[in-house]
C-alpha cells in the first residue's frame, strides 16, 4: 500500500470470527492497522500461506477443540462466524459481556 493509503480493518472489537483455512474460532479483542509482531514470528508461518504485512492483523481470544490461547490473524485468514454462540475462552468474562447476538460488547469498566 501506498503512504497515502488507509485500511479500514473489516471487523471489529467483540466480534466472533474463524480462521479461513484452521480449525479455530475467537473473540477479537485487539486490531493492529497492520502486522506488528516480530520478524520471527513472521517468518515461523511456512512461506506459502504467509500473509501480507500491510493489512489489519487481529488479537483473539481463540479456541479449538482442544484449547483455549491467544492468536495473532491477519484480515485475509478470518471470516465471520456463522454459529454466532460463546466463545469459551477464560479471559473474555474480563473484557466482555455476551454474546448479545452473536457479538460481545466490552464491559463498561473497559471502554475508553
Amino acid at each position: 500500500m501506498s503512504a497515502n493509503t488507509t485500511q479500514t480493518a473489516r471487523f471489529f472489537i467483540g466480534q466472533i470470527v474463524r480462521h479461513r483455512f484452521f480449525p479455530f474460532r475467537g473473540v477479537i479483542f485487539d486490531v493492529d492497522p497492520e502486522f506488528d509482531n516480530t520478524e520471527e514470528w513472521y517468518q515461523s508461518i511456512p512461506a506459502e500461506v504467509r500473509p501480507r504485512k500491510d493489512q489489519p492483523f487481529y488479537h483473539l481470544f481463540a479456541e479449538n477443540a482442544e484449547s483455549e490461547y491467544v492468536a495473532y490473524v491477519s484480515e485475509q485468514n478470518l471470516v465471520p462466524d456463522a454459529e454466532g454462540g460463546s466463545v469459551r475462552h477464560p479471559q473474555i468474562a474480563e473484557l466482555f459481556d455476551g454474546p448479545f447476538e452473536g457479538v460481545y460488547r466490552l464491559k463498561e469498566t473497559r471502554r475508553n
